[in-house]
C-alpha cells in the first residue's frame, strides 16, 4: 500500500512526508500525474495563495486525475489549501475557480473580528496562526482523537461548504469556522496534522489504516 504525495510546487511536502514514516507508513512524493493517477491513496497539502496552486495544479496536469481518483472511491485526504481548493471557489485575490469537489466558497476572515478580553474587546489578528482546538463528528480521521484537542493553523480564508452535513471539525475564531470536512472517501483539513503533534500524528495514522 502506497501514500502519495502530489508536489506541484507549493506544500510542506516532506514534512507531511515525515509524518507518514513516523507512523509507520510509506509515502512517496511525485510530480507525475500518472502516478496520481494510480495511488492507493492520494494526500493534497497547500501553502500559497488559492490562485497560484490551482494554476500550477493546472500545468502540471493533475486536475483531472485528482478529480478521477476522488470518483474512484480511494482515500483522499487535503491538507489546509489542499482542504480549499477542494471547493468551488475561493475570494482570494479576486475570484478563483477551484476543483468544486465539495461545492461551497472561501471567504477571509474580518479583520474586525473581536473576542472579550480582561481589559474590553480584542481584535483577532489575521492571519489565523497557532493552536486551537477542533470539536470533531465521528469519521474515521478522528478515532482516538479527544475532543477539543489542539491543532495547529496557519490561514486567512476558511470553507464554508453549501452542504453543511460534510463538516467533520469545527473550530471558534471570533467564529464558528469549518476546519474539518469529510464526504464519502474524501477527507480535509484546515490545520496541518503534520505540524500538530500527537494528535496529528494519530490522524496520519488513521488514513493509511483506511
Amino acid at each position: 500500500m502506497m501514500i502519495t504525495i502530489i508536489d506541484y510546487g507549493m506544500g510542506n511536502l516532506r514534512s507531511v512526508q515525515k509524518g507518514f514514516e513516523k507512523v509507520g507508513y510509506h509515502a512517496q512524493v511525485t510530480a507525475d500525474p500518472q502516478v496520481v493517477a494510480q495511488a492507493d491513496r492520494l494526500v493534497l497539502p497547500g501553502v500559497g495563495a488559492f490562485r497560484d496552486c490551482m494554476a500550477n495544479l493546472r500545468d502540471g496536469g493533475f486536475i483531472e486525475p485528482i478529480k478521477e481518483f476522488v470518483a474512484a472511491e480511494r482515500p483522499f485526504l487535503g491538507i489546509c489549501l489542499g482542504l480549499q481548493m477542494l471547493l468551488t471557489e475561493s475570494e482570494e485575490f479576486g475570484h478563483h475557480q477551484g476543483l468544486d469537489i465539495i461545492p461551497g466558497q472561501v471567504p477571509r476572515f474580518a479583520d474586525d473580528m473581536q473576542i472579550a478580553g480582561v481589559n474590553g474587546p480584542e481584535i483577532l489578528k489575521v492571519p489565523h496562526m497557532g493552536w486551537n482546538r477542533i470539536q470533531h463528528t465521528d469519521i474515521p480521521l478522528f478515532k482516538g482523537v479527544e475532543q477539543g484537542s489542539y491543532v495547529y493553523f496557519v490561514h486567512s480564508y476558511y470553507v464554508q461548504p453549501t452542504d453543511t452535513s460534510v463538516v467533520a471539525a469545527t473550530t471558534d475564531y471570533g467564529i464558528e469556522f469549518c476546519s474539518a470536512i469529510c464526504r464519502d472517501n474524501v477527507m480535509a483539513t484546515q490545520f496541518h496534522p503534520e505540524k500538530s503533534q500527537q494528535v496529528g500524528l494519530e490522524m496520519l495514522k488513521n488514513f493509511g489504516e483506511l
